[in-house]
């Protein structure tokens, strides 16, 4: 009986450490340090780039999918990457991210839909950042925290993995590819 009293204690503590140390939110930059192609944000993020991806929901059904126009541009340190966004469910969305790079392979970026600042790093293949989002009121309007992954893989392609989460539990899960593409003919 008084394992039955305990239960649902080991049970809470079990998913609590599964989440910590067996899933997407136990990896940290210093795992892909030694990892190539190495990744650099003034060149992997320059000029058009064509992304795609879905967006999962909380039950892991695919709610909606995208595809974006970006394009990267550098001033030294500072850089801007511009997207526009059309999902399969008719909405669009243009959005601007403002990055400045710093020390240590550190950087910022902010936007209009982010409270206060992202902050990333970039280790070996990978580029990590988490912020706070505000989503569209066509979207719910919610303050979400995101962890972004994106991964650089040997043909210059970058996959990105992000959670959102909503009181620490993940609401949305987005998986994208982004490429360059050719600039437009004239």
């Amino acid at each position: 009986m008084k394992f039955l009293a305990i239960l649902p204690w080991l049970i809470v503590l079990a998913v609590f450490a599964k989440t910590l140390f067996l899933s997407f939110r136990s990896q940290s930059p210093e795992d892909y340090a030694d990892t190539s192609p190495k990744v650099s944000l003034k060149t992997h993020l320059s000029g058009p780039i064509l992304s795609e991806g879905v967006i999962y929901g909380p039950t892991g059904k695919v709610t909606n999918s995208f595809v974006a126009k970006m394009v990267g541009e550098w001033e030294g340190d500072t850089g801007t990457l511009s997207e526009e966004f059309t999902y399969s469910n008719g909405q669009r969305q243009n959005r601007k991210w403002f990055l400045k790079l710093g020390d240590d392979n550190t950087f910022t970026a902010t936007a209009d839909d982010i409270i206060g600042e992202a902050r990333g790093v970039v280790s070996g293949a990978t580029i990590k950042m988490e912020y706070q989002i505000v989503l569209p009121e066509a979207s719910g309007g919610h303050s979400l925290s995101v962890t972004d992954w994106l991964y650089l893989t040997e043909s210059g392609v970058i996959m990105n993995r992000s959670e959102l989460r909503k009181f620490g539990f993940k609401v949305a899960e987005l998986v994208a590819t982004m490429r360059p593409a050719s600039p437009p003919a004239n």
